[in-house]
């Protein structure tokens, strides 16, 4: 089978199209034959070795798929050849076909494209998990939304509408937050060249903010740990614009509130039933029409390192998927 390969922890640049064994199911897995795989911040990070792991080498990238069971390894009796299904498979990915444990397999409703399927999981899961487990959001709240455009913003503005709060969206262009408020923010900031901790602060009445979701880090983590308000909660995400910020702990101290990692990844080990009981309440409102995958373009397999670039350069409004 056709993969993308990472031989070397290197720019992304390096990584190659080329051919690889294809998987087979062993017991407790399937083996997904892929119709689109999601595109995430991370995926850069790991191919240069500068993620939280670092996988023996070589590796296939790619941690959430969407397409259809071709194997079946013993011991899975609840699943079928031919099903619709997302699996999360952690590495893996950019390829053809992938093997994955079943318990990393979710079955998709058939009124969910399996190109939009393949997105959701960590984009949606990740706001889900930080909204509803790390932030306690309520219908009282108001909460801000950084890199608002982006797979992840998109996915924690609907998440919050949902949720019944009010939603402030900060993006860098008029572009980018007519995209925010059509996925229902309230308020979209375009911040570039004005004071946005003022702006905060009028939007906010003079409150601050009740929960932020902070994907940026930086100079952008710098100005929402100031504009928050008391009891609030300032949600790390992650940190797309490349600089991890240091926290001056005072801070938190004076205003009263806290600062809450979110690791999407370690949430679903240490709280599995919690995390399927997510899934199926994301796919169930996804079925309802409240939340919904934008996918902004699709590229082939061969175009991996376009698709890679596209989101780390923070061009993208919603999802990069790749089609094998």
């Amino acid at each position: 089978m056709k993969a993308i390969v990472c031989n070397e922890f290197a720019p992304v640049s390096e990584l190659k199209l080329q051919d690889m064994p294809e998987p087979v199911a062993s017991k407790g897995k399937v083996v997904i034959d892929i119709e689109a795989a999601g595109v995430n911040f991370p995926d850069s990070l790991l191919v240069q070795g500068l993620y939280q792991i670092k996988p023996d080498l070589p590796f296939i990238p790619g941690t959430e798929v969407a397409g259809t069971i071709s194997q079946i390894g013993e011991g899975v009796p609840y699943l079928k050849i031919g099903q619709r299904v997302i699996g999360m498979c952690v590495l893996g990915g950019y390829a053809e076909k992938v093997e994955v444990p079943a318990t990393h397999v979710i079955p998709v409703p058939d009124d969910i494209p399996l190109e939009e399927a393949s997105a959701l999981v960590t984009a949606h899961a990740t706001a889900h998990h930080a909204l509803k487990q790390r932030a306690n959001l309520s219908s009282s709240d108001t909460l801000l939304v950084t890199g608002a455009a982006g797979g992840t913003g998109l996915a924690a503005i609907q998440i919050g509408k949902v949720m019944g709060a009010k939603v402030i969206a900060v993006c860098s262009t008029d572009e980018k937050c007519q995209v925010a408020k059509e996925n229902g923010a309230d308020i979209c900031i375009n911040y570039t060249g004005i004071d946005l901790k003022a702006a905060i602060k009028e939007h906010t009445n003079g409150k601050g903010v009740d929960v932020v979701y902070e994907c940026v880090g930086g100079d952008m983590f710098h100005t929402c740990s100031r504009s928050m308000a008391w009891n609030g909660r300032l949600l790390v995400i992650g940190f797309a614009g490349g600089e991890i910020p240091k926290f001056p702990v005072n801070l938190a101290l004076v205003k009263g509130f806290s600062v809450v990692g979110v690791f999407w990844g370690s949430f679903t080990q240490h709280q599995p039933q919690d995390f399927m009981a997510n899934m199926k309440e994301l796919l169930t409102w996804y079925v309802e029409g409240k939340i919904k995958v934008v996918v902004d373009e699709r590229f082939a397999l061969a175009d991996a390192v376009d698709a890679i670039n596209k989101v780390t350069d923070r061009k993208v409004k919603g999802k990069v998927v790749i089609k094998p």
